[in-house]
């Protein structure tokens, strides 16, 4: 369960303050453990099942206009009805989570309203920093026109593995990410592909290290300032027809030491379509099919295969497998504010290992907007 409120208040010419408190409960499918693609994006490693109230976003967005043809921007969450320039340079500084900003798939993004496995809604590969629920601190700095758009971001990372602290040794501890975007337009649909880049530098712990120095290998007595994770994501959607899109997703990181925030996957495959119901005659449904193969780096399986624990998969007998991933949702929407939706996801080797699985995970979900 996750409740949500967005209010936004302009300030002065062109700033723009958000605050966005939260309410949320509940551990997730078989407390979010045994598989690394989890089926729940609305789902948090929390320890503590019971609904809490918690600050999301707290951020101040100052856009500088450049001139270009004015846009229209419409009333969403975290973002005021207005008008901006298609030339403009924007900064963010505060408490954000870095997935609003970056890894934008028009098509497989957002779980309240698209699909939900944690390997659809972001790229599977990029630890991302953010505390256990999602969030971090940090600054961001966008320049965008109308051809293209390039950002980047330095954002705080917790002081464990899958924490709700963060690390206040910013100097040993952060996350820095760039993002380059062009939008393509063949034959005249809409569309768009991204490359983002990103290194972390935290408190990690070496696969390698642990299976040489503990039995059985424990990552947690190797953690060490200095480590670091890096890697890539390519994400593209294109729009086909007036009601069907496609997207792709590939992402990759070095997998030498251990998952920071995200999820356990050091290297990810995903596409898909979601079609909307004009065809029958139901416009504002849509209808989502995906999907996804993920893998792990060679250090990371034999972590897993000595019988070593990560936040969300351990092991002592891997038989290795990628792990994969079907998921098919429809959402029936009953007004603009109200709608269901049905899903199912069919999980082969989950956390990668051949003797277990393959699992089938059927869902609803309620969306209500006000």
């Amino acid at each position: 369960m996750a409740s949500a409120l967005f209010g936004g208040l302009r300030t002065w010419k062109g700033a723009e303050i958000f605050l966005n408190p939260e309410l949320s409960g509940g551990s997730g499918l078989g407390s979010t453990l045994g598989v690394a693609g989890f089926p729940n994006g609305e789902a948090f490693r929390v320890n503590n099942p019971v609904p809490a109230i918690y600050l999301a976003r707290l951020f101040l967005r100052q856009t500088f206009n450049l001139g270009g043809a004015e846009q229209s921007v419409d009333d969403e969450p975290n973002q005021l009805a207005g008008t901006r320039g298609s030339r403009r340079v924007t900064l963010v500084v505060g408490k954000v989570s870095a997935a609003d900003i970056f890894d934008n798939n028009a098509y497989s993004h957002d779980p309240r309203t698209q699909f939900l496995n944690w390997s659809l809604m972001d790229s599977g590969s990029w630890d991302y920093p953010a505390d256990t629920r999602g969030y971090t601190y940090g600054v961001s700095l966008e320049y965008a026109q109308e051809a293209f758009a390039v950002r980047g971001a330095a954002a705080m990372v917790p002081l464990e593995a899958n924490g709700i602290e963060m690390d206040l040794r910013l100097w040993k501890a952060h996350g820095f990410v760039v993002e380059g975007q062009t939008f393509i337009t063949p034959f005249g649909r809409k569309g768009s592909a991204r490359l983002l880049l990103f290194i972390n530098s935290a408190h990690m712990g070496s696969y390698d290290e642990a299976i040489a120095e503990t039995h059985p290998p424990n990552i947690v007595a190797t953690r060490r300032y200095g480590r670091t994770k890096a890697g890539f994501a390519i994400s593209a959607d294109q729009e086909m027809t007036d009601s069907l899109g496609a997207f792709l997703r590939l992402s990759w990181n070095d997998g030498q030491n251990e998952t920071w925030a995200f999820t356990e996957i050091d290297k990810s495959l995903a596409l898909g379509i979601a079609q909307t119901g004009t065809p029958w005659k139901r416009k504002n449904d849509d209808l989502g099919v995906a999907l996804v193969a993920n893998g792990i780096s060679s250090p990371h399986r034999r972590y897993l295969s000595a019988g070593g624990y990560g936040f969300l998969i351990g092991d002592g007998a891997l038989d290795y497998a990628f792990e994969g991933v079907a998921e098919v949702y429809y959402r029936l929407a009953l007004t603009d504010q109200i709608a269901f939706t049905g899903d199912y996801q069919l999980i082969l080797h989950p956390a990668y290992n051949t003797a277990r699985g393959p699992v089938n995970v059927f869902g609803v979900r309620a969306h209500i907007a006000f």
